[in-house]
């Protein structure tokens, strides 16, 4: 039985309270718009509550056991460094809980109303959000639609307490003997280099010819063969088939390259994709176009057919990142206060933190010529930067794509040690239009990882100084 039912009017509705949502939720409401921000689970969403925050302080953990075993070369010495994993999931969930609190206080900050519930439309100027034996009507002048994405569920993996999506992994109360990860792309590797860190055995299968296939070759090389290091054993052009639980873990099934493989182990993590969460939102009533995949059609506005109705983040087309989310929603709350703005995907920076971790903003060299570029590819090693030797941690290179005739600057790729703090400097690089000349002529601070950014605009350039022409 539903009690309570009652409309109220809004400026500006906001469904999920995402990196998506609740950013354009905060910015409607600096514009002056009266603003409620409806959140069925948890405020911050997968992001910050299952997906790119927890799953960093387990990488960091993971990073800061490895070291503690593995520093003799610097005069360290450790002995019988142990985990208490319980200890690390607690401190991980205090991250979590730092984060999502300071989202509740900045949407009460800015005057939003947080409303707890799942929504659904019923015309195109009305939700229904429902809340255990409660529903509301909310009517709205303007809805942003920001419901995010939930990982893939196999037919033949079904979600129980062995086969774990993202989410089940990074809440596992111990830390596995054995692990089998399918799928070799970013959540793949992260989750399976962070547990083999740890002292787990992994094995990864994934069905490209390479994992992280979405990166250039030598880039993922490198992280292959740091894993491998570790002892993870990678099978490419592998597919999986089934699995069997048993009281105390799991047999996998896989092709490998035709051939039939099993794999013992006390789960499996699937982790080949996510898919967005538009199928029980009651978009038919609204009148909102989708695509076969689920996807909103969106303008570059991100507004739908439906003029009123904007949709951001993992429900509209393009790379599923937590960055691009957030920044659609400011489109988004501005375009719906009459300001001129619109999306604009010049550079959507992208960050694997592997180890080494990778990062690429713009096109790479293969982009840029399939698009009629005449192009210079620059390299510069982290062997010869004083910083990167100085952390024990040379592994990796950055390379720099401009074009021939005049340097601007295309696109940048970088695989090494704080790779995702480099990469910002060669997004605002490429947005501001810069050529490899104005990087090299900026003064970068010494001894820091940035100066491998003006050294590789230097390669471009012609006159490298601290790598032989």
């Amino acid at each position: 039985m539903v009690v309570g039912e009652f409309t109220t009017e809004v400026d500006t509705i906001v469904i999920g309270a995402g990196p998506g949502g609740y950013v354009a939720a905060i910015r409607a409401a600096q514009l002056g718009q009266k603003v409620v921000i409806v959140e069925k689970e948890n405020l911050g969403g997968v992001c910050l509550n299952v997906g790119c925050i927890p799953s960093k302080a387990l990488i960091t953990a993971s990073h800061r056991y490895e070291h503690a075993k593995n520093s003799e070369a610097l005069g360290i010495k450790a002995e019988n460094v142990t985990v208490d994993f319980s200890k690390v999931q607690e401190w991980k969930q205090s991250v979590v809980n730092k984060l999502t609190g300071g989202v509740e206080s900045l949407l009460k900050a800015n005057k939003v109303e947080i409303v707890k519930g799942e929504a659904l439309f019923v015309s195109p100027n009305e939700v229904r959000v429902n809340h255990g034996y409660e529903s509301n009507r909310y009517k709205f002048n303007n809805c942003i639609i920001a419901t995010g994405s939930r990982p893939i569920e196999l037919p033949t993996f079904k979600w129980s307490d062995r086969v774990l999506s993202s989410t089940g992994a990074l809440a596992l109360k111990e830390i596995p003997k054995k692990l089998v990860v399918i799928g070799g792309g970013y959540i793949g590797i992260e989750l399976g280099n962070a547990y083999a860190g740890f002292g787990t055995e992994v094995v990864i299968l994934e069905g490209s010819p390479s994992i992280l296939p979405g990166f250039e070759k030598r880039m993922s090389q490198l992280v292959s063969r740091r894993l491998k290091q570790k002892g993870v054993q990678i099978y490419t052009e592998a597919m999986a088939k089934g699995v069997e639980e048993t009281e105390n873990g799991v047999t996998v099934k896989a092709e490998i390259k035709g051939k039939e493989e099993s794999f013992d182990a006390d789960y499996v993590l699937v982790t080949v994709g996510r898919r967005p969460n538009t199928d029980e939102l009651g978009l038919d009533l609204a009148g909102v176009e989708v695509t076969e995949r689920g996807l909103i059609k969106v303008d570059n506005q991100c507004r739908t057919n439906v003029e009123h109705i904007y949709a951001i983040g993992d429900v509209v087309a393009g790379p599923a990142l937590a960055h691009k989310a957030s920044y659609e929603g400011k489109v988004a709350a501005e375009a719906i206060s009459g300001k001129p703005s619109v999306v604009d995907y010049q550079c959507i920076p992208a960050v694997v933190f592997s180890d080494p971790e990778l990062a690429t903003v713009g096109l790479t060299e293969e982009e840029a010529k399939a698009q009629g570029y005449d192009v210079n590819v620059a390299q510069f090693p982290f062997a010869a930067n004083g910083r990167a030797l100085s952390l024990n941690d040379t592994d990796g290179f950055m390379k720099l794509v401009t074009r021939k005739e005049d340097g601007l600057i295309l696109g940048a790729q970088i695989a090494g040690s704080g790779a995702s703090d480099m990469i910002a400097e060669m997004g605002l690089a490429i947005e501001a239009g810069m050529t490899a000349e104005d990087v090299a002529l900026t003064i970068h601070a010494h001894p820091t990882l940035g100066e491998i950014a003006m050294e590789t605009a230097e390669v471009a350039l012609g006159h490298p100084i601290h790598i032989a022409k």
